[in-house]
Parts: structure tokens; sequence; C-alpha cells
């Protein structure tokens, strides 16, 4: 079972082997999760963006341009100032 030691500001590196299982990588933030038995679970709180693949299925539309995307901006900005 791995373990770690906490410095005295708090402090603790996850052990690889837990970061691994877990799917955890630097920037990735962590809940403790307290359960009825009074124990605590480690959870990622933030999900990697890859995960997110295919969450919306098939996008169909064609990629707009930077030019319309500007132009649909600048509209927004327009009509949100009158």
């Amino acid at each position: 079972m791995p373990t770690a030691t906490m410095t005295s500001k708090g402090q603790i590196t996850v052990p690889i082997a837990v970061r691994d299982d877990l799917g955890l990588q630097a920037g990735v933030r962590v809940r403790f999760v307290k359960r009825t038995d009074g124990a605590y679970e480690l959870r990622p709180a933030s999900l990697p963006s890859a995960s997110l693949k295919g969450f919306f299925g098939k996008w169909d539309d064609p990629a707009l341009t930077v030019d319309q995307m500007n132009e649909g901006i600048a509209n927004a900005a327009a009509e949100a100032n009158r």
C-alpha cells in the first residue's frame, strides 16, 4: 500500500502508483470526500480536456474562419452597446 509523509506545511506528495491509478497530472485539482464511515476518499476534482472527446457528439457544421469569428464578436459587441 502506497504511503506518503506530510510536511510541516501540510503538503504531501501523492505516490506515483496512486497518481497513475487516478489519472492525476500536474495542475489537476483533487477533492477530499468524507465517507459515511468517517474515512476520506481522494478524487480528481477536474478532468483533463481530452476526456471530453466525443461528449458533444459529432459536429457537422463547418468550422468558422477567423474573419467570421471576428465579425460575430464585433456584431455581438455592437448589439450589446445599443
